[in-house]
């Protein structure tokens, strides 16, 4: 693992705070809003409204719990790992900021799908009727938003070589 101590004990503040937030959040949803009438923020641009979602992104795969929850378990490791493998240093930090993200939303439902068997959504952008959703999307979006951002302008192709791997590569002889 190349994750100094302190790195790493920040990291997981900074993982478990993103969590409590979310599931603060999605609390707040049950208690304030299921059963309810919309919550306006914004007329006709923002709301808040109850909604158990049953599957992933759109409300696909819907119904299929056991699925996304070996699918998000697979995606969480992968995400571990790398974040764990990363170089260290100043250059990387952006990377591992967007894999914190990433890891939060992805934990912050899969938490609601263990324990509900669905996600608590709740937020409703209206202008382009856009699905309902949850802080922890949102985590997930600006995470691999930011993410694509800096593997197409910020990163070296070689460095974006060595970085997505799996084994070392040989010397030739």
């Amino acid at each position: 693992m190349k994750v100094k101590k302190p790195h790493l004990i920040l990291s997981l503040l900074a993982l478990c705070s993103l969590l409590l937030a979310d599931q603060y959040t999605k609390q707040l949803a049950v208690s304030r809003l299921k059963g309810q009438e919309p919550f306006v923020i914004i007329s006709r641009v923002l709301e808040f409204s109850y909604l158990e979602n049953t599957g992933a992104a759109f409300s696909s795969f819907a119904g299929r719990q056991t699925l996304l929850i070996c699918l998000t378990t697979l995606v969480i490791l992968l995400l571990m790992w790398k974040y764990l493998t990363l170089p260290t240093g100043r250059r990387y930090l952006p990377m591992r900021f967007c894999m914190l993200l990433i890891l939060s939303g992805a934990v912050g439902n899969l938490i609601d799908r263990i324990r509900n068997h669905y996600v608590v959504d709740f937020i409703y952008f209206v202008p382009i009727d856009f699905p309902k959703f949850n802080v922890a999307d949102i985590y997930i979006t600006v995470g691999v938003a930011i993410l694509a951002v800096l593997l197409f302008f910020y990163y070296t192709d070689e460095e974006l070589e060595s970085l997505f791997t799996f084994r070392a590569k040989r010397e030739p002889k």
